[in-house]
């Protein structure tokens, strides 16, 4: 009798591929009616909520160890404020890629989208049924979007071949990452990663893989999808509707 054996072996990364943790800025502060948030570049800029900061800091605990080559952020305070505490432990500067800012969201910028999600405006729910942000007056066209973020990924995976990197981002570009690495056609499958959740993509040559999505352990001890409906899920593509924050 043979005594060869197979054993079913763990992933490993291709030899030249890029490892991405997506991770999701920390929860920001609330919008209060008549108090638009600040803009920058035509984005809403809330900072961190005490939660978003508590969040950061469990991202920091899950990464730390993890052999990080490098950290970017967007243009968008919320990233930078998630990214700091890990940055600060590995001794990393984080390094900004600008095409990475969350979808822009037109006339509902500043924080209006959460408002009207949560009003359930008839636009509203057209996004939600039609999964594109640029139903929105003014927001930006889902051509111009999903192509600003592939060309701000692909720079980072051609940057570090056989290197992990942390990409603190945003809801809408997450989901629009993972989408494009499954080749998927609806343009909302993947929008609903949480606040300081993580997703895991190795990046080749010739295609995109899918590791892990919407990683929350470091969070919650459950599963924790919410069906309270407080609305308290985050900030814009990043806060709304079912699954969605903006």
């Amino acid at each position: 009798m043979s005594s060869t054996e197979y054993r079913q072996l763990r992933f490993r990364r291709p030899p030249g591929a890029a490892e991405l943790f997506l991770v999701r800025h920390g929860e920001s502060l609330p919008l209060v009616p008549d108090r638009p948030f600040d803009l920058v570049g035509g984005h809403g800029d809330p900072p961190l909520a005490p939660e978003g900061h508590e969040q950061a800091a469990r991202v920091a605990d899950r990464l730390a160890g993890e052999g990080l080559d490098a950290i970017y952020v967007t243009t968008l305070q919320r990233t930078l404020q998630t990214a700091s505490p890990l940055a600060e432990r590995l001794g990393l500067t984080p390094v900004v890629e600008a095409d990475l800012r969350e979808v822009n969201l037109g006339e509902w910028e500043g924080g209006l989208y959460r408002q009207r999600m949560a009003e359930g405006d008839p636009i509203a729910l057209r996004v939600i049924t039609e999964e594109r942000w640029d139903v929105i007056p003014g927001a930006e066209p889902r051509e111009a979007f999903s192509a600003r973020v592939a060309a701000a990924m692909d720079r980072i995976a051609a940057a570090h071949p056989d290197q992990r990197v942390a990409v603190f981002s945003h809801g809408g570009v997450i989901g629009e990452v993972v989408r494009r690495a499954v080749a998927g056609t609806r343009g909302f499958a993947f929008v609903g990663s949480d606040n300081g959740a993580i997703s895991h993509l190795v990046a080749m040559k010739d295609r995109w893989m899918v590791r892990r999505f919407n990683d929350t352990s470091h969070l919650h001890p459950h599963y924790d999808l919410d069906t309270a409906g407080d609305g308290r899920s985050g900030d814009a593509p990043d806060a709304g509707g079912p699954g969605f924050s903006a």
